[in-house]
């Protein structure tokens, strides 16, 4: 059925935000009354829509979300010892340029900002992800953190922001990234103390496809966040191809999905994974806009997002199955049984950014 509906990947974007358009009101997206990050990777998918159709109906959903959460002081209630609060934030910076005379955006975007000045952090300068987890960092930070900061150092003239950013980049490609098979670890504990920590490294053992995701999202939007002439440019373009070149082979050849644990596609009680998947088709079409890879890739992207097509259950609304629901750092058993949910917003909002980039590409509509 989905082939034969020929939809772009654009339709397929806006089928998904319609679909939780009408089965949530804005405040009630779960979960619900909370600034949480599910709601912001949404709602930064839909953002990305509007700016491809400029339908007022999502400027109306968005702003809803936020407004309904920041009172006219600009006070609004976050977790403050965590990095995934301040992924919300990004929906403010274009508030603010869009509604310049309500002064609630550009305040809260100044409290988010300040939280990095107050986060527990490594020997070395590395964010904790959360307190409840000292002296650990998650790839899952890097995005939650790092496209606010480098958004923020463009619209207020904060360039040491960049340079924390660089500092978080690096720190988890020193201690996080496996030199075999260049894919990183989930987390990586300073301390050593965590139950899943390796006893030398630190490292978690496992490379979780999700966090994988988020890393690739946060390469990505830095890129597109860093002035042309940083110097930075250059290095993070690579590590971006380096990553590309790192998942392509972990493809499963007759879905085109990624698996929960991306490199041990032969265990049998591994399964494949949507959300991850996403993020996954999303940094490959990310990267084939900047020219670092080609045609190949192109494909490889192509048929993820096919398989993704292919896993929607079709009714009269959007359905994404196989999303693996929060989960936590651990071992191979922590991952493998872990539930799944139908429609999870960060896995929702993730395939919404991918048919966004699939849909820039501009490649033949064949679904």
């Amino acid at each position: 059925m989905n082939r034969q509906l020929n939809w772009s990947p654009l339709d397929w974007a806006e089928f998904a935000c319609q679909s939780l358009m009408d089965s949530y009101v804005p405040e009630e997206l779960p979960p619900a009354h909370r600034w949480h990050y599910h709601q912001g990777v949404f709602l930064c998918g839909m953002e990305q829509v509007l700016s491809l159709t400029g339908k007022e109906s999502y400027e109306k959903y968005i702003k809803r979300y936020v407004d309904q959460l920041i009172d006219e002081d600009g006070n609004f209630n976050f977790a403050r010892d965590e990095l995934d609060a301040i992924q919300p934030g990004l929906l403010l910076f274009r508030l603010a340029q869009q509604y310049p005379e309500d002064r609630r955006y550009e305040k809260a975007t100044q409290k988010l900002r300040f939280l990095f000045e107050t986060l527990n952090q490594t020997s070395e300068g590395g964010f904790w992800h959360k307190d409840k987890y000292p002296y650990n960092m998650w790839l899952d930070g890097l995005y939650m953190g790092g496209v606010f900061a480098l958004k923020h150092a463009n619209a207020f003239d904060e360039p040491e922001l960049r340079d924390m950013v660089f500092l978080q980049e690096q720190l988890m490609r020193k201690h996080m990234r496996d030199e075999k098979t260049g894919l990183l670890y989930h987390a990586w504990d300073e301390s050593k103390q965590m139950a899943w920590a390796n006893a030398e490294t630190g490292c978690s053992p496992e490379f979780w496809a999700r966090s994988l995701g988020w890393y690739g999202l946060a390469i990505s939007q830095f890129l597109d966040e860093l002035p042309e002439t940083d110097s930075r440019m250059k290095l993070w373009e690579q590590v971006l191809l380096q990553f590309v070149e790192a998942i392509l082979p972990y493809q499963d050849e007759a879905t085109g999905l990624w698996y929960q644990v991306v490199n041990k596609v032969e265990q049998a009680d591994n399964w494949l994974e949507t959300s991850g998947t996403c993020l996954f088709v999303y940094t490959i079409a990310k990267a084939y806009q900047r020219g670092l890879v080609g045609e190949d890739s192109l494909e490889t992207a192509n048929r993820g997002y096919q398989g993704l097509l292919d896993t929607i259950q079709f009714k009269e609304q959007f359905i994404l199955p196989k999303i693996c629901i929060g989960t936590s750092a651990g071992d191979y058993q922590n991952y493998v049984t872990r539930p799944t949910s139908e429609n999870d917003l960060h896995g929702v909002g993730a395939f919404i950014l991918a048919s966004v980039e699939m849909e820039k590409i501009k490649i033949s509509p064949c679904y």
